[in-house]
């Protein structure tokens, strides 16, 4: 028979889970004589040594690097898909027949009333029967713009196979005597020819003074002067402008203009300011010039306190003051110095026949 020591299993696994268990929690015995042990462990001491971390195998790079190189792979392919669709489309449309203008009837032109068809086919005949991707819209938009009555012009592509040309026109504002061709000019000094039969007509006084070589600067200055010139005449809403059939410009600090009259017309030199007093000026008195004088032909009207009748003539005769009434202006005759000078050519009365291509266009 086995020798049976005094400490048996049970009791060596009951001394080893009582050494383990804190006193504290074994409990006392129950009816039956066993112990009662309470399980629920311990709350952690915050001063106990923190367990040893497991190393855990990794990857060669990080998750976020990793993450990163996915996304740059990803771009990188839609690129190159977009690239060679891209290149595709390219030379698709470079060679095709369908990109190509066959002839003229391709072409769209709108805006245009003064500018003709013809002059705009003139500026783009280089792009018939060329594909409409090679086309050089902004050599072609300079171009049109050469063309005096152009201001502005847009060239586009409308796919798969026209050309639309929309044009902005230049506005006249007066007529313009250069050499002896009649032209228009708008206000910027540019000159335009004189529309077709079947275009709009216009009415404008005709601006004379400027020669074939002035620069566009010099005519642009000019311009400024004539318009300073009819904003001052039209300011209070009476439309004097309408009176005037020439405005000479070739001097900027005496603006002449001719009005007409019942009788004849007159030539006013106005100065280079104040142009609605002096000629205000003139419509108070000329009744009374012309019952005075044989022939009113011209006015200077540039001096505040005299008032000199027809200063282009060589000699002038001192007008009478009318009888018992009450005296008239005063009438001087030409200083030496005017009577000495020779009148420019533009200052000069118009023969009958240069008066009549000069009378306002309708």
């Amino acid at each position: 028979m086995a020798r049976q020591d005094g400490f048996t299993r049970n009791d060596e696994l009951t001394s080893r889970s009582r050494s383990r268990v804190p006193r504290e929690a074994l409990g006392e015995l129950d009816d039956d004589g066993l112990r009662v042990i309470d399980l629920e462990p311990e709350e952690e001491s915050p001063f106990l040594r923190g367990q040893k971390r497991v190393p855990v195998r990794r990857g060669p790079l990080p998750k976020k690097a990793a993450h990163r190189l996915k996304q740059i792979a990803l771009a990188a392919a839609v690129l190159l898909v977009m690239a060679v669709t891209a290149a595709s489309a390219y030379r698709y449309g470079t060679r095709s027949w369908r990109f190509r203008l066959e002839s003229s009837d391709n072409l769209e032109v709108s805006g245009t009333e003064n500018v003709s068809r013809r002059q705009v086919l003139h500026a783009v005949a280089a792009d018939i029967g060329r594909n409409i991707f090679s086309v050089p819209l902004a050599a072609r938009q300079r171009q049109l713009q050469e063309i005096p009555w152009v201001e502005s012009a847009n060239v586009m592509r409308l796919l798969p196979d026209r050309l639309e040309v929309h044009i902005e026109e230049r506005t006249p504002v007066a007529f313009v005597r250069i050499g002896s061709k009649i032209s228009l000019i708008d206000s910027s000094g540019v000159v335009m020819e004189l529309p077709m039969a079947k275009a709009r007509k216009y009415s404008f006084p005709v601006i004379t003074g400027m020669g074939v070589s002035e620069p566009l600067s010099t005519r642009a200055a000019r311009m400024k002067i004539y318009a300073a010139l009819l904003r001052q005449l039209d300011s209070e809403g009476a439309r004097y402008s309408e009176d005037l059939s020439e405005v000479d410009l070739s001097d900027p600090e005496d603006v002449k203009v001719v009005v007409a009259g019942p009788q004849s017309a007159v030539l006013l030199h106005l100065g280079s300011s104040d142009y609605l007093a002096r000629y205000r000026t003139y419509l108070a008195h000329v009744q009374e010039w012309r019952q005075q004088l044989q022939k009113l032909e011209s006015v200077d009207l540039r001096y505040d306190r005299q008032i000199i009748i027809n200063p282009d003539r060589a000699a002038v005769p001192a007008t009478p003051q009318a009888g018992g009434g009450k005296a008239g202006p005063t009438v001087n005759r030409p200083t030496k110095r005017t009577a000495s000078r020779k009148p420019p050519v533009a200052a000069r009365r118009p023969s009958p026949r240069t008066r009549s291509s000069t009378t306002r266009l309708r």
